[in-house]
């Protein structure tokens, strides 16, 4: 099993679908259905590796991304989701805190 690369906090860019977002949690492996992989991870990315709940910038919903369709977000902006405040309460140098423990 692969090591995460990305954590929790962090600001990504998705390489395919042109979209920033921040990662809200992490998976070692793909944990959606099936028929979710068959219908919409149309690049058919590794099961095996780590796959990332993104919440994405300037939109109202989460995404489920595989770490090979991921890079860093170099930009330092923060991100404009409604949910940001759920998950995170700073943001600094690019990267979200929280003041809770995260697994």
């Amino acid at each position: 099993m692969k090591q995460a690369k990305y954590s929790i906090g962090q600001c990504v860019y998705h390489k395919l679908f042109d979209y920033r977002g921040v990662i809200i949690d992490a998976d070692p492996d793909f944990q959606g259905t099936d028929e979710w992989y068959e219908n919409v991870a149309n690049s058919r990315p590794p099961k095996n590796e780590p796959w990332y709940h993104v919440l994405v910038h300037d939109e109202q919903y989460e995404t489920y991304v595989a770490e090979r369709n991921l890079v860093e977000d170099e930009s330092l902006e923060p991100v404009n989701h409604p949910l940001v405040g759920e998950f995170f309460n700073e943001f600094r140098e690019g990267v979200y805190m929280t003041g809770r423990h995260v697994n």
